[in-house]
């Protein structure tokens, strides 16, 4: 295999290493749009960090971060409805990206890779970055698993009992955020999403048990990641969607093994 190739694949299985844990919870609590509004806003980080000369990967990870407060903010009022808030946050920020990263004229910006992620062309420092970001973000991940658990499964109940919410909450769009960043390099700021929720629904269908469907969720990423890249070079389609693609073809797939399961009369199991 190409060095390219090798290096694609470890990338792409770095991020699923965090994403497809994460991408239970946000399956679990509902939060596909609210992923997508911090996804399409990465462009604005992406601003940031060339506005200020940091890593761009910084900048997505704070523009993102500070989004991600004002949204846990404001979904505390009563006169804007969640889901209209996160529609107005994620269509305009990504408009409002491209306006400013458009008087950037001294900069050549590549558009399409940020929106569509360039995972063939993932450097080894990239690579290195996606894993370390991806080790850190599953020890906070694993650190704070079970309020994270608690509050997925009854907020009220978990805050009784003594479970710091807030900060709990926090943390886990900061992971998002981290993921953002991460992924933006491998399928792109559009796509992005997508890999948090498609994997996870995959393995809902097989697991038993939380901790069961992060496992298989990670492990249904990876095939997708093999897969897409092997149907990339075969057909000379473009490798972030492509992976996708067949992340999506899993997923049906585990639709029909689970129709199969049904009528074989084993009842399908699912985490929850």
């Amino acid at each position: 295999m190409e060095d390219f190739l090798i290096r694609a694949f470890l990338a792409g299985l770095g991020v699923v290493l965090l994403a497809g844990p994460l991408g239970c919870f946000i399956v679990w609590r509902r939060m596909a749009y609210f992923g997508d509004s911090l996804a399409h806003n990465a462009l604005l980080g992406v601003a940031l960090g060339l506005l200020l000369g940091i890593d761009l990967s910084l900048g997505v990870i704070a523009g993102s971060a500070m989004l991600a407060a004002f949204l846990l903010a404001m979904q505390q009022q009563k006169q804007i409805a969640s889901d209209t808030l996160l529609g107005l946050m994620a269509h305009s920020g990504l408009a409002l990206g491209l306006v400013v990263l458009s008087f950037f004229e001294s900069l050549r910006v590549d558009l399409l890779s940020y929106l569509f992620g360039d995972i063939l062309a993932v450097s080894t420092t990239e690579l290195i970055w996606v894993y370390v970001s991806a080790l850190v973000g599953l020890v906070v991940l694993i650190a704070i698993w079970r309020p994270l658990l608690a509050v997925t499964v009854h907020e009220d109940l978990a805050r009784a009992e003594g479970v710091a919410v807030w900060p709990t909450r926090l943390a886990f769009v900061l992971l998002i955020a981290i993921v953002i960043s991460i992924a933006m390099k491998i399928v792109g700021i559009l796509l992005i999403t997508a890999m948090l929720i498609i994997p996870a629904a995959t393995a809902r269908r097989f697991a038993e048990t939380p901790e069961q469907m992060a496992v298989l969720a990670v492990v249904a990423g990876a095939v997708a990641v093999f897969c897409g890249l092997a149907g990339s070079v075969v057909w000379d389609t473009p490798s972030g969607p492509s992976v996708v693609v067949a992340a999506f073809l899993g997923f049906l797939a585990s639709l029909a093994a689970g129709g199969l399961r049904r009528r074989l009369g084993s009842g399908p199991s699912s985490a929850s």
